[in-house]
């Protein structure tokens, strides 16, 4: 009993010394991570000590608090730790490839996680990821068809030398779509999609927003497609924008909707029923789409928002002269051309997007 409170104290010591970087999740980043792998020497999240779990022959994990641990395994963990580990496993992280944080869904941080310690794609091995050949990949993966009913296998083929990203049909020697990676964006879309792999691509053709939706049953597979992706992105900002500093580009190479959901609005004159339309908000193209269905291939519209010096603001009334038979809450978007009206299931849902909606505005 001695040794084991004794060794309990070494340990959590251990997680929150300074300078080892213990006292953060060595995989996702998070707080105080309650777990750690004994095998690698790094302090983990309990989420992530889940991953590991699965992966017996290259981490074995334990809890800090729960699980007894011997002297030598702490004598291990002290030798070794989350910024030693990080030296090691993460030495050629490549500046385009997307690293997860603890809300990014399963698989982004299951194959980040195996690409680390076990494929060892980032160990300082001379290997240098060019963003034009990482951004170059072809093969297949289930796109979802017409009229939202199934997927279908289609051939997908992405050059970052060219440019493009091109999809063909079974049949077809020409290609069903040729997209721009200068609009080309990703993001994982599970619960949308209704699979643990799905991934959202969008574009713009003819000045609309296109939506592809796709999945592979392989998880690596479907994340090294969103990476290849992103390196395409990285070398077409990189060649298109040379002057712009790295930390200003990362963030703009993919980006995922602030906020997605359910909403009612009404038409241009204020007097049209109200009708249920699923909108995303782009904040940094400062768009907000709305469709019809949360897969339809393109936006029935969308709303363009300013800052609120140009005349953009969110209120939680509705303007003099509109009426609503519903008692729930609304949100009134103030553009300088028009008002837009939607209505809220509730309180909480009302709030989530006046403060994302104010978050663009104020950005």
């Amino acid at each position: 009993a001695m040794d084991y409170d004794h060794n309990k104290a070494l340990l959590l010591e251990l997680q929150r010394a300074a300078g080892t970087g213990n006292d953060r999740c060595a995989d996702c980043g998070d707080p105080d991570p309650e777990w750690a792998s004994y095998k690698l020497g790094i302090f983990i999240c309990l989420n992530c000590s889940g991953i590991h779990r699965n992966l017996p022959e290259i981490s074995r994990v334990k809890s800090l608090r729960l699980d007894f641990w011997e002297s030598n395994l702490i004598e291990f963990m002290r030798n070794h730790g989350n910024l030693w580990a990080k030296a090691k496993y993460e030495a050629k992280v490549p500046p385009y490839y997307y690293i997860p944080k603890s809300h990014d869904c399963m698989v982004l941080r299951q194959q980040w996680i195996r690409a680390k310690y076990e494929r060892g794609e980032f160990l300082d091995t001379g290997v240098c990821h060019d963003p034009c050949s990482a951004g170059s990949r072809e093969g297949c993966l289930w796109k979802l068809g017409k009229g939202r009913r199934q997927f279908q296998k289609r051939q997908f083929l992405l050059s970052a030398k060219e440019g493009l990203m091109k999809y063909y049909t079974k049949e077809s020697k020409v290609p069903k779509a040729i997209i721009s990676v200068e609009t080309l964006n990703a993001m994982f879309q599970v619960e949308k999609i209704g699979h643990n792999h799905g991934l959202q691509i969008t574009y713009i053709t003819d000045g609309q927003t296109r939506n592809l939706f796709v999945y592979h049953e392989s998880g690596k597979e479907i994340v090294d497609w969103f990476n290849a992706i992103r390196a395409a992105r990285y070398h077409y900002l990189r060649t298109t924008f040379p002057n712009v500093p790295e930390p200003e580009l990362i963030p703009r190479i993919t980006r995922s909707f602030v906020k997605e959901g359910y909403m009612e609005k009404t038409g241009p004159k204020q007097k049209e029923a109200f009708k249920v339309r699923w909108f995303c908000l782009d904040s940094q193209e400062r768009n907000l789409l709305y469709f019809k269905n949360p897969l339809d291939a393109f936006a029935q519209g969308q709303v363009f928002i300013g800052r609120r010096d140009e005349g953009y603001e969110v209120r939680d009334d509705l303007p003099q002269k509109v009426w609503v038979k519903k008692k729930k809450p609304v949100i009134t978007l103030v553009t300088p051309v028009r008002e837009f009206v939607f209505i809220c299931d509730n309180d909480r849902q009302q709030k989530e997007w006046m403060d994302a909606l104010n978050g663009v505005i104020t950005q």
